[in-house]
């Protein structure tokens, strides 16, 4: 799917119940990089914004305060990190699910996402492991990005739809956070 495009999840597949959101990406030769990648989720209210730091979920905060969104400890089918949405535990004043992949900044040279080779946001079906839905190539997209919201997952007239975004933030976390109003 491109930048912008949706689809309608639980509408074409109605025993939807639980989808996993993963991330792949390659980085090459550029290792420092790739072990300072973080794939995080934001759950956003009607107002576009976190409720509350616990609506943060990434490496340090592995699930939601009610636990309707959690990393996977082990990513599989070949995604290098892994969240997994149950769709009807998720709170009814959440009103969407936006994805982000980050360079975590330490100490060192500073690496951006347009080093990447490649990068795609997925979704698959929990249940099966079917995969649903792969956006197209968005690291060509990228230059001195060091954040990026992949996608995200909303309701729409009772129904969860996904949308691949692909929207970089040259300040890193510190951008995603002001966007989404995630105190940090």
């Amino acid at each position: 799917m491109k930048r912008g495009a949706n689809v309608a999840l639980t509408r074409e597949i109605p025993g939807l119940r639980a989808a996993v959101l993963g991330v792949r990406w390659n980085a090459g030769s550029e290792r420092v990089l790739d072990e300072s990648l973080v794939f995080a989720a934001v759950l956003c209210g009607a107002d576009g914004h976190a409720r509350s730091d616990r609506d943060f979920v990434f490496f340090n905060q592995l699930a939601s305060a009610d636990e309707s969104v959690q990393e996977l400890e082990k990513a599989l089918d070949g995604d290098q990190a892994q969240i997994e949405v149950d769709l009807g535990a998720v709170p009814a004043d959440v009103d969407r699910i936006v994805v982000v992949l980050y360079a975590n900044e330490g100490p060192g040279a500073r690496r951006t996402l347009g080093q990447l080779r490649s990068c795609a946001v997925r979704v698959l079906d929990a249940g099966d492991r079917r995969e649903l839905v792969r956006s197209e190539e968005l690291a060509d997209g990228f230059t001195s990005e060091t954040a990026v919201a992949l996608g995200e997952l909303y309701r729409h007239a009772g129904e969860w739809k996904f949308r691949v975004l692909g929207e970089g933030y040259a300040k890193g976390l510190a951008g995603v956070a002001a966007d989404y109003g995630i105190p940090l």
